[in-house]
């Protein structure tokens, strides 16, 4: 079925939904009628699935109540009430309700998808401790001794086992499980997650009592988290019997360990909160994590009884806009606290890395290129810091900047500047007459007075530097170090060899360009190093990222050279990168996830921070080309990178680390699944 670009159903997305009905005790008419209302409002948001809490088509406070055959059969006809009703619904629903069988009496989650039940599954632990009593009324459901019934005139499954699997989309396969089953040990949907279930949902009632809210959060966070699937939770709230115990209507939503959605506590109002869920994500996250399936081998018995229920989800045909916080920047948080946690772990790792190479060596002098750029002010402001740690003076930083024939007299200064405030060795050194005799030994146009700016013209100046930088820590004692970052790895925007690509520790080489604006940033919010080096930093975040290579036709006061215009976006190519590289995306997935980031009226955007918008073209343009460079053309590279420290954990292209990958590899596969975007939304 070919479906919309632009709806969340082409991309491995399901919406869902957590209902909190206002509810009647002992009414089960009442709370059908409730229950219905909320899944017509789920199934007017294109959900898939609709939770419902515990017991809620007869309350969850009926006590003795639930032997009383009057309430029984009134739960049975609502059921069958929202059996009838889901016929003209899209949404699977999961819905709780006391449910006798052959003389038992269990407490039940029954699926109901287009006017059919699915199945029945029972609670399989009942708590029976404070103020709870459950085993007073109903049976456990490890103890039924069927694995169907009839209901309707109708035979369906029966059972703790059961996964409603839906046959038109891929990933969408749910487990119930009920209350007190997650506050467990091990959760009957942990085998369940193993044996392939996305999205676990718990009808819970679950009373509320000072600190219970925060305790629920945890516990459906560390389901998701462990479990690599979404956790859906359902609480009951307004119309509970307060005779001895207090509602919430605590509804959440979770995807590995992240909250996607969460109610109003405590409101007089029914609520239906909703979620996009990327069940592809977590099926890659659990392709690539060998340790949950060597754990799931462990428990194959158990997983194999697991029973998988088809059903035909009518997938919405129409376009349906992704409502998800999407943030543009995947390896910069937008929350200012974890941000700043992030850019001091990052500093931390970086200096701990260097510092270590600076023991394990003996060697107690750093040789340093100082461009003026974002890379080597990141590299040098590492290395001042590893100096401080290790109790070594700063001018046992050997800084050089090395002008050529298109240093800006912005960057030079701000190199200058940069290397006085922090207070270490400087020097300059004029890499032209080694470049001169380059050229002269290639009989290079320019050397003839041509002005030919080719590869070979860039890459001599490139090479020149990194050569003397060598050169300069064998005669010093000392070690270079590198400032190449993660994006330009990526892009292959290094020249090879004994070019930039090469030095004796590389402290950036799993840091993004990104992430690297806001580590320096960072820095100027915070201080470390005095006014005069925030204002010559603050220059440099200002200063147009070029390698400073071809000479342009202005006055020289500043860079001529876009390296953006010629790569592309730091921003679009490190979002690229993060879904390629760490999840393993589609192109198509990843354009349709950039164009919800960065599309015109697109809000997810780091506060403070100004970012460009992309038209769904310009995105494709530029994922062809980091396709092209990234599989085809620079695997080469990275395949002889110096050691570095891995930073984030969105990865790092080591060969030793994160990344290994053929380096004549074909982008074909990638480059064809792309033409499948269309050039507008």
């Amino acid at each position: 079925m070919n479906r919309p670009f632009s709806s969340l159903y082409s991309h491995d997305f399901v919406r869902v939904a957590v209902g909190v009905p206002r509810m009647r005790v002992a009414e089960p008419s009442t709370n059908a009628e409730r229950t219905i209302a909320l899944a017509r409002r789920a199934d007017d948001q294109h959900a898939g699935l609709v939770l419902f809490p515990e017991m809620g088509l007869t309350c969850y406070t009926n006590d003795d109540l639930f032997h009383q055959d009057a309430l029984l059969e009134a739960a049975r006809d609502a059921l069958k009430h929202v059996r009838d009703a889901s016929q003209e619904l899209r949404p699977l629903l999961l819905v709780g309700l006391p449910l006798r069988v052959e003389g038992q009496l269990f407490n039940a989650a029954v699926a109901v998808h287009r006017g059919r039940i699915l199945g029945v599954s029972p609670k399989t632990y009942l708590p029976n401790y404070r103020e709870f009593y459950e085993k007073r009324q109903f049976t456990p459901g490890g103890q039924a001794t069927f694995d169907s019934v009839q209901l309707f005139g109708e035979t369906v499954p029966f059972g703790n086992n059961l996964m409603y699997d839906a046959s038109t989309l891929d990933g969408f396969t749910v487990f119930p499980e009920i209350c007190e089953d997650v506050w467990t040990p091990i959760p009957p949907s942990t085998y369940a997650a193993m044996g392939g279930a996305t999205i676990c949902a718990n009808l819970s009632a679950s009373n509320i009592t000072m600190g219970k809210a925060s305790y629920r959060r945890q516990l459906c966070a560390n389901q998701s988290g462990r479990c690599l699937s979404a956790y859906l939770y359902a609480a009951s709230g307004p119309g509970e019997s307060t005779t001895d115990m207090a509602w919430d209507g605590h509804a959440l939503i979770y995807e590995n360990a992240r909250r996607m959605a969460e109610s109003e506590r405590f409101a007089e109002k029914e609520q239906l909160i909703t979620a996009d869920i990327d069940v592809g994500r977590l099926q890659q996250e659990r392709m690539r994590m060998t340790s949950f399936n060597d754990n799931a081998a462990e428990h194959r018995e158990r997983i194999q009884s697991l029973r998988r229920i088809p059903f035909d989800f009518d997938v919405p045909a129409e376009a349906v806009p992704l409502k998800r916080t999407l943030e543009r920047y995947p390896y910069v948080p937008a929350n200012p606290a974890l941000r700043d946690e992030r850019c001091r772990e990052a500093y931390n790792i970086q200096v701990q890395g260097l510092a270590q190479r600076l023991r394990a060596t003996g060697i107690e002098k750093l040789v340093i290129g100082i461009s003026g750029g974002l890379d080597s002010t990141q590299a040098l402001l590492v290395a001042a810091r590893t100096m401080d740690q290790l109790g070594l003076p700063r001018e046992n930083i050997l800084g050089y900047t090395l002008p050529g024939y298109a240093t800006s007299d912005r960057t030079r200064e701000n190199s200058h500047r940069l290397m006085d405030a922090l207070g270490i060795s400087s020097r300059e050194i004029d890499i032209t007459p080694l470049t001169e005799a380059m050229f002269d030994a290639l009989d290079h146009p320019f050397h003839r007075g041509e002005d030919v700016y080719d590869i070979t013209f860039e890459n001599v100046q490139a090479g020149a530097r990194t050569s003397l930088l060598f050169r300069l820590a064998n005669h010093e004692g000392g070690m270079v170090v590198g400032t190449g970052d993660l994006s330009e790895l990526a892009l292959g925007w290094a020249t090879y060899g004994v070019g930039d690509h090469m030095s004796h520790y590389a402290v950036n080489a799993s840091v993004p360009k990104t992430l690297i604006s806001h580590l320096i940033e960072w820095v100027c919010e915070t201080d470390p190093f005095g006014d005069e080096a925030t204002d010559v930093l603050r220059s440099i975040l200002n200063t147009e990222i070029s390698p400073e290579l071809v000479p342009g036709s202005g006055d020289g006061e500043e860079p001529s050279q876009s390296s953006e215009d010629i790569v592309g976006p730091y921003p679009l190519q490190d979002f690229n990168l993060y879904y390629i590289s760490r999840f393993g995306f589609r192109p198509s997935k990843v354009a349709f996830l950039s164009h919800h980031a960065f599309g015109p009226g697109s809000t997810d955007r780091v506060p403070g921070v100004e970012s460009e918008e992309y038209d769904l073209a310009t995105i494709k343009s530029w994922l062809r080309f980091f396709i092209e460079r990234f599989f085809q053309f620079s695997q080469f590279k990275r395949s002889a990178i110096p050691n570095a420290p891995k930073v984030g954990s969105g990865g790092s292209l080591s060969p030793r680390g994160d990344w290994r990958a053929p380096s004549d590899a074909s982008a074909k596969a990638w480059l064809d699944e792309l033409e499948n975007v269309p050039d507008q939304a």
